[in-house]
C-alpha cells in the first residue's frame, strides 16, 4: 500500500529588488542600555555572597539527587502533581 508522491519545490526569486522594504538592523539605544544594565547587574550578582550560597546549595541538591534518585523522582512527581492541581483549580 505504498504510494509515491511527487514533490516539487519552487524557488521564488524577487522580481524587482527595489520593491523590497528596507529593514533597519541597528539596535536601538534603549536596548543597548538595557543590555549593559543587565550585564552589570549579573556581574555584581556573581561577586556577591548570594551567588556563592546559590552555588553551594546547587551542589548540595545535586549530591542529594545522586544519593537518593528514587526519592528525588517521587518528590518531583508529587510537586508536579500539586502544581497541576493548583493551576487546574484556578481555571
Amino acid at each position: 500500500m505504498e504510494q509515491e508522491v511527487k514533490v516539487t519545490i519552487h524557488r521564488t526569486e524577487p522580481t524587482d529588488p527595489v520593491e523590497e522594504p528596507q529593514v533597519n538592523t541597528t539596535i536601538p539605544d534603549q536596548l543597548k542600555e538595557l543590555s549593559e544594565t543587565i550585564s552589570e547587574t549579573l556581574s555584581c550578582f556573581r561577586e556577591s555572597e548570594s551567588y556563592e550560597w546559590l552555588q553551594k546549595s546547587t551542589e548540595k541538591v545535586r549530591m542529594y539527587i545522586r544519593n537518593n534518585p528514587e526519592q528525588s523522582i517521587l518528590v518531583s512527581l508529587g510537586t508536579g502533581l500539586l502544581f497541576g492541581l493548583f493551576i487546574k483549580k484556578r481555571r
